[in-house]
């Protein structure tokens, strides 16, 4: 899903859409470094990591993936595991804290959406769209259980100390593994799923709205 029709069709709405863009790429690694923080890590607190500062978050190859594919990336937030107290929670917590922040600023768009301020025809509506679906797409991207992503370190949290050795043997070349697999089309069913997933969580939330 990229963003070239819209800087073709409307060049204001691509601009003002790339503020709450690349702050949804900030917040997912911001995220990470604050739940490890509460765990008892500071090391991205140490490195500046939970900064606003767009600057110290950036990865230009990620931030043109964003605006150019539909999916991009930050730099990853520093975290030591082994200063996390209660270990396999904490694995767990910081791993899901950056896809749950997408989750919430898609639910928050949504939200907006569905609500009488936002005129269905205004850029502001076109915006809300983009940012709910390229903040769903980070979040479903992000759970597969694949290294370097995040779904990967909640699984390791589940499994025993060889399987997690092996896991992180091939995370050098996991992008590879996953280009192999978007290439033939094999995460395409995978990716569906987490996305009906994480729809479902967000239709879930305006119960208790």
């Amino acid at each position: 899903m990229g963003l070239l029709s819209l800087l073709i069709d409307n060049p204001a709405a691509f601009f003002l859409l790339a503020f709450p863009l690349l702050y949804s790429v900030i917040a997912h690694e911001i995220a990470h470094g604050l739940v490890a923080s509460w765990f008892g890590d500071n090391t991205a607190k140490f490195a500046g990591r939970l900064s606003l500062n767009p600057i110290v978050h950036l990865d230009p190859i990620g931030t043109l993936m964003l605006f150019f594919v539909g999916f991009g990336w930050a730099k990853p937030v520093p975290v030591d595991y082994f200063n996390l107290k209660n270990s396999r929670w904490a694995l767990i917590s910081v791993s899901l804290a950056g896809c749950i922040t997408n989750i919430l600023i898609a639910a928050i768009a949504i939200y907006l959406l569905q609500s009488p301020i936002v005129n269905p025809n205004s850029v502001s509506s076109e915006i809300l769209t983009r940012v709910a679906q390229i903040n769903i797409i980070l979040g479903a991207f992000n759970l597969i259980p694949i290294p370097p992503l995040d779904g990967s370190k909640v699984l390791m949290a589940f499994l025993p100390p060889e399987a997690q050795a092996g896991m992180a043997r091939i995370e050098p070349y996991g992008f590879f593994i996953i280009i192999i697999l978007l290439y033939t089309g094999l995460l395409y069913p995978v990716i569906d799923f987490l996305w009906k997933l994480i729809i479902g969580l967000i239709s879930l939330t305006y119960i208790f709205l």
